[in-house]
């Protein structure tokens, strides 16, 4: 046995610079960059990074305590025992007829289990065509998904009985529902209904499956049974997926505008917007579809550009409730819809919003110099072009100021400061460069604020993190990513239904001690996702929530005992009220 020749030096030297394997291209990337000094832009075009995606991979680096790139990989088996031995098995049952379905359930009742997909791919491998379409006569006989109750009004009824709901934890924004006037939401927006769903019903139904987190409208047949989710719309069964589906479609975004309107006017008199800063920005909502007509843009968590719904977003920045969207935006229209959030706020409130924050995307020069021009101030980011980054660098240490936040729960409490006027298009600004926030590159902030301090500009952008938080709590909790049609530009509706139910979550919030700052996600954990008894009589409906570790949270709140009546269960009065377990006997 021979060996073989020696690799030449330049082989061995492109083991290292072109590397096959990912994780080991993402550590010689980040040793060029951390260990040899190499400048992040050279790194990122060397190893095939965007620099956008190479700055996550150091952000991931910094904050991964245990970061492991040297890990063999583990070959799977070249066999497939299961699949080996129920093949003549799978190939007898396919002959008589069965579905993938019916063959792994079959497999499973003789002790040799396996998937659908395993079987799917037996069969596939053996050279059978799927099965046609069949009706449920032709079916076996296997126990099947009940059909239940076709969602109309006119069946709902109030008679007197006793059941349990998984869903009790909705009942408790009925209070606010009802303050609020809900039900002039859908009349003052105009929305569709029937005589089996009316509008009222229809958003109502809508906004149970929004605050409840289904994640998409085929998820509801999972809780097409429960009876606490139909009382909660005031229907005798919620509506099917199809349905769902159907009827975002049917809201144009003049109907999703007057309903945001409608929603403004209804809590005007709750505090819920204060008016005085809002955090904007923008966020593209993956689509996966075929429909040609859905733009590419850019998704900051894949770092790459794809099909996607462009979604304009602003939070009331102290009431930290989303209080405007738009999924109507197209290419080119994103500059102008800071204008129409202004228009907007101003047609509901009757006034001009005082202060915005937002990213450098979000405008141009030209629009900064025109809200100037309004008195309405602003702090926003600055792209950091070549010029400014040789400016920043060229900067001596002496002309730098470290500044002390007040925010003594900041990691980076002592940012270096250097200050100075610019001129963009015809007006002047406060342009900052810091450093030290514990970012790679410093920070370049953009104002029109004159008189403000320093350290009150960069906490307050600071906050700006506010809506970022919202954002991720819309995606995770409120599934904003998941789109409700096949037609990605009718997502509009969903987004007003998010703006509303996180409206609804804050009111809630701030009855509950301790969660005035908590993310909708923590307070469905800890107050929402919880069963209760339902007891309807003639004088009330009764919503005993079961016993749980968060239960005394809500008895202090002050909504327990209080009796509220219901306009859409025909003004029978709702009584929420704690599990008290069965009576004891009284001894005689």
């Amino acid at each position: 046995m021979t060996d073989s020749a020696p690799k030449d030096l330049s082989e061995c030297r492109r083991f290292f610079l072109e590397p096959s394997s990912s994780k080991q291209r993402i550590y010689e990337a980040l040793r060029a960059y951390l260990v040899d000094g190499r400048p992040p832009k050279e790194v990122a075009r060397d190893f095939g990074y965007t620099i956008g995606s190479f700055h996550v991979l150091c952000h991931h680096f910094r904050r991964d305590p245990d970061p492991v790139f040297f890990v063999s990989a583990r070959r799977g088996p070249k066999s497939q025992p299961k699949k080996s031995a129920a093949r003549d098995l799978i190939v007898s049952l396919r002959k008589q007829n069965h579905s993938v379905y019916e063959i792994s359930q079959i497999l499973k009742e003789r002790n040799c289990p396996l998937s659908p997909t395993a079987v799917r791919e037996v069969l596939k491998d053996e050279g059978f065509a799927p099965l046609p379409r069949r009706m449920d006569e032709e079916r076996p006989d296997y126990p099947r998904p009940t059909i239940e109750a076709v969602a109309d009004a006119r069946q709902f009824s109030l008679e007197p009985r006793s059941f349990t709901t998984r869903c009790g934890g909705l009942f408790l924004f009925v209070p606010d529902l009802v303050r609020l006037n809900a039900g002039k939401l859908a009349v003052a927006a105009q929305l569709p209904g029937s005589k089996m769903i009316p509008a009222e019903h229809a958003l109502r139904a809508c906004l149970a499956l929004k605050l409840w987190s289904i994640e998409r409208k085929s998820h509801v047949m999972a809780l097409a049974a429960d009876e606490g989710l139909a009382l909660f719309a005031g229907l005798n069964a919620i509506p099917k997926k199809s349905y769902l589906s159907e009827y975002s479609s049917r809201i144009t975004p003049a109907r999703t505008t007057r309903l945001l309107a409608a929603w403004h006017e209804q809590t005007s008199n709750s505090a819920l917007f204060t008016g005085e800063s809002f955090n904007l920005d923008f966020h593209s909502v993956p689509y996966y579809g075929e429909a040609p007509i859905v733009e590419r843009h850019y998704v900051s968590a894949r770092s790459r550009r794809q099909p996607s719904v462009l979604v304009f977003l602003a939070q009331d920045a102290e009431g930290r409730a989303f209080c405007y969207s738009n999924a109507d935006l197209r290419k080119g229209e994103e500059a102008e819809e800071i204008f129409r959030f202004i228009s907007f706020w101003k047609r509901n409130h009757g006034e001009l919003p005082h202060h915005l924050v937002f990213d450098s995307r979000l405008t141009t020069y030209a629009h900064l110099a025109r809200l100037d021009e309004m008195h309405i101030h602003f702090i926003t980011l600055r792209r950091r072009s070549p010029r400014i980054l040789k400016e920043i660098a060229l900067l001596p240490r002496s002309a730098w100021r470290v500044v002390e936040l007040d925010v003594p729960t900041r990691k980076y409490r002592f940012p270096r400061l250097y200050e100075q006027k610019v001129h963009l298009a015809g007006r002047q600004f406060r342009q900052l460069y810091i450093k030290d926030l514990g970012h790679d590159e410093p920070t370049v902030l953009l104002t029109n604020q004159q008189q403000t301090s320093a350290k009150k500009l960069i906490t307050r952008y600071a906050q700006r993190m506010l809506i970022e938080n919202a954002l991720s709590d819309a995606v995770r909790f409120f599934h904003m990513d998941a789109l409700s049609s096949a037609v990605g530009l009718k997502i509009d509706f969903d987004m007003t239904l998010l703006v509303i139910a996180s409206g609804l979550y804050r009111l809630l919030a701030r009855r509950m001690r301790g969660y005035s700052e908590a993310q909708a996600r923590h307070i469905f954990r800890d107050l929402i996702d919880m069963p209760a008894d339902v007891k309807i009589t003639d004088r009330n409906i009764e919503v005993s929530f079961h016993r749980r570790s968060h239960l005394p949270i809500i008895l202090a709140s002050g909504l327990i005992e209080e009796s509220v009546p219901v306009p859409w269960w025909n003004d029978l009065p709702v009584r929420l009220t704690s599990y008290q377990g069965p009576q004891k006997p009284v001894n005689s």
